[in-house]
Order: structure tokens, then C-alpha cells, then sequence
């Protein structure tokens, strides 16, 4: 599988070549190195397997983001923004990922609340049966029978 990073403005395209890609500013150590003070000397892994590319934040200070949402790890799909502190890139991969990728909004990878939204609990605790905070017993959830 081939894949790369491509700046938002096209101008410079970063093939990932390796399984294991470490980002990041320290030299000699990362396989992708971003001189910029506000990019960790260990950044984040990019990793290509089976078909998937994944990342996973090292703890950095300025954090990486995937579409706008900070993330300590996830799966990248193509045409996804992935950025490093104030640095932006397209995902690109595939068979062969070398031309520009057109992808909608909803090919993209979707972010997911870690909160519920205000008011969610409330209204699944109202729809609870009255007894049903009361029920402890075992024949109220019996298991059939194999």
C-alpha cells in the first residue's frame, strides 16, 4: 500500500515508505522530520497495516489532530486531515495514491462525542420502566435456554 502526506496547498507531498513512520523534529531519529519548534522531537507513529493506516500521538505537547479533533490514537482514512501542531496534511493511500484524491464529508473519518450531548442521560433515565431501578433479580433478564 502507498501512502503520503500532502500539504493542504498541494505543494509538498511526504511518501510514507515504511511500516513504522516516527514524526517528529529530532534528526537522525524521525522518518519524518517537521523543524518546528512546536512539533515534539517525538511526535506521533504513522502506521501502515492490512489495508489501514493508523496514528498514535507520543505524548506531544501541541498534540495531532485528525479533522480538527485532537486524538492520542485512531484510523485514517483517504482525504483526511491530519496536522501536527500548526502543520496540516491531506491523507492519501491506496493502491496506488499518487494523484489527487476528491473526497466528500462523508467519506471522512467521523468524530464521535466523548461526552453526550446535554440532556441525553436525562431523557434514557425518563424512558426507564418506573421499577426498573428497584429490579436487581436475575428473573427479570432471564437467559435462554441453550
Amino acid at each position: 500500500m502507498q501512502a503520503r502526506l500532502i500539504t493542504l496547498d498541494g505543494q509538498t507531498s511526504i511518501p510514507l515508505k515504511n511500516d513504522i513512520t516516527v514524526v517528529g523534529r529530532k534528526r537522525g531519529v524521525c522518518d519524518v522530520f517537521l523543524d518546528r519548534g512546536n512539533v515534539s522531537k517525538l511526535h506521533c507513529l504513522i502506521i501502515k497495516t492490512d489495508g489501514l493506516l493508523l496514528v498514535r500521538d507520543l505524548g506531544s505537547t501541541n498534540g495531532t489532530l485528525v479533522n480538527g479533533q485532537r486524538v492520542s490514537r485512531g484510523a485514517l482514512l483517504p482525504g483526511d486531515e491530519l496536522s501536527f501542531a500548526s502543520l496540516d496534511f491531506q491523507v492519501q493511500f491506496g493502491p496506488d495514491s499518487g494523484g489527487a484524491v476528491e473526497v466528500s464529508s462523508d467519506e471522512r473519518t467521523e468524530v464521535m462525542p466523548v461526552v453526550p450531548d446535554p440532556g441525553i442521560v436525562e431523557d434514557v433515565i425518563e424512558a426507564l420502566p418506573e421499577d426498573a431501578s428497584a429490579s436487581d433479580h436475575r428473573d427479570d433478564f432471564p437467559l435462554r435456554e441453550v
